[in-house]
């Protein structure tokens, strides 16, 4: 949740910086989905942004935000974690994906695991995990998305066709996993129109702009994984119905 509230409030803040009405951020209630009780948060942008680099800096500072938090979450949760044996695929109800940042954090701090062990999270663990898979998602240079916004302010005359092939892509990784198929809806919706401009797209970005937006599609590559939720469907839906 302070992850979470991390990212609107860095939205938040900067749309007050830059006196764009906004709205605080609103959670949406899950209390028994997931591994948290909550399917996300967002505030609402009322206002019009007034040019490219507001555009920029309020579509950045929410992924920025979580992301800071998200680091010392990170930690503590690979501390927390315990090295078990690894189960047989074939006794595995539900497993998390690795993004590389996770993998590169772990192995700092706890050193390669051996042949057959691996790293069973805690809850700190399961929310950084989360808070990486959100920063992720809100990455992703399409549409009305963060990483739209940053796109959109960066190369905004050929923003559209990189939201298309962010769409491509998405629906790409079908082929690894079928629970993609949700989130490639979601961008198809987030996507369907063009970015709105701002009320003066012709203001310049500045080279500092340019590499803190680089450094964000950084954090995104370094927070993603193409199999975020592995599934073994039998004994999850045997779990779920012995509830």
């Amino acid at each position: 949740m302070s992850i979470l509230l991390a990212h609107e409030m860095g939205h938040y803040l900067a749309c007050r910086y830059y006196r764009v009405d906004a709205t605080l951020p609103f959670f949406i209630p899950a209390p028994e989905i997931g591994l948290v009780g909550t399917l996300g948060a967002f505030i609402r942008i009322r206002g019009p942004i007034p040019h490219r680099r507001a555009l920029f800096d309020i579509g950045i500072a929410g992924p920025l935000a979580g992301f800071a938090v998200c680091l010392p979450v990170l930690w503590l949760g690979v501390v927390e974690a315990r090295v078990v044996p690894e189960a047989p695929p074939e006794a595995g109800v539900l497993s998390l994906g690795e993004p590389l940042l996770f993998r590169w954090v772990a192995e700092w701090l706890r050193g390669a695991t051996g042949d057959g062990q691996t790293l069973l999270l805690g809850p700190l663990g399961e929310a950084a995990w989360f808070g990486l898979f959100v920063t992720a998602l809100n990455m992703m240079p399409v549409g009305q998305l963060d990483g739209g916004h940053v796109t959109h302010a960066m190369i905004r005359k050929h923003a559209v066709l990189v939201s298309r092939l962010g769409i491509v892509a998405c629906a790409g990784l079908l082929y690894l996993r079928p629970t993609w198929l949700l989130w490639t809806l979601v961008l198809l919706v987030l996507a369907r129109r063009p970015h709105p401009p701002t009320l003066d797209d012709e203001k310049p970005l500045g080279r500092a702009r340019v590499l803190v937006g680089l450094f964000g599609f950084a954090v995104f590559a370094v927070c993603f994984t193409p199999s975020p939720i592995v599934i073994s469907w039998p004994e999850f839906l045997a779990a779920f119905t012995s509830r």
